[in-house]
This record gives structure tokens, C-alpha cells and sequence, in this order.
């Protein structure tokens, strides 16, 4: 009999989402950028199926080098590798971006857009 909880058995969607989206929290006050469509740009969690045994920060870079036009842009954009409980990055993309990235690329399993606010609108 299995009594270990869902939440904690490796791999958990739930457990993945919840630990991306706490760090995300934590990496997303960036400076703004300065083009307009940087401007539309916005935090989001891409949670990747990465293949075994490649490396996990240059697998995020070559996925979304593609989308940005050369790994030095995918580089510049990805704020934070995961690597640990789960396979991702976090970057700020724009809406177009999040769009190319999840048609050009197998390999993605999520993405989530990290919306941030600080007290009442």
C-alpha cells in the first residue's frame, strides 16, 4: 500500500507548478525594457520536458533561442533556470513569444504567466 501523499511523489504537476511559481515570485522585479514590444513583455514559467542527460541550462537556451533569434537573446531573457524538482526557465516574453515558443517546439509542457500585484487596484 502507498501512503506517501500525491503532492509529494516526484514529478507532481502540482508540486511543480507551486515550486516554479514561489521562485518566479521571487526573480520577477526586472527593469523595464526599452522597445514596445519589450514593453508587452511579462514574466512567465515554461516548464519543459527535457530530454535525460542533457544539460539543463543549454536544452532552455536552445528552446527558446528559435523564438528570440539567437541563443545570445534567449541569454538575455531567461531570468532563472530550473533544474532541480522540474526542467524550466522563467523569462519575459511577450504574448507572441509564448504563442511561437509553445508552436515551434515539442518539448513544452507549460506555460505560465506569472501576474504580480502588490495591494489592491
Amino acid at each position: 500500500m502507498n501512503t506517501t501523499s500525491p503532492l509529494l511523489q516526484p514529478r507532481s504537476p502540482l508540486l511543480i507548478l507551486l515550486f516554479l511559481a514561489a521562485t518566479a515570485a521571487a526573480m520577477a522585479a526586472e527593469p523595464e525594457q526599452s522597445t514596445p514590444a519589450a514593453q508587452d513583455a511579462a514574466v512567465h514559467i515554461v516548464y519543459v520536458d527535457r530530454p535525460e542527460g542533457a544539460d539543463a541550462e543549454e536544452f532552455h537556451i536552445r528552446t527558446l533561442a528559435p523564438v528570440l533569434g539567437s541563443e545570445e537573446k534567449a541569454k538575455d531573457a531567461v531570468l532563472y533556470h530550473y533544474k532541480h524538482a522540474a526542467s524550466g526557465f522563467s523569462a519575459k516574453l511577450t504574448p507572441e513569444q509564448v504563442e511561437d515558443l509553445k508552436s515551434e517546439s515539442p518539448f513544452i509542457c507549460l506555460v505560465v504567466h506569472l501576474r504580480l500585484s502588490c495591494g489592491a487596484s
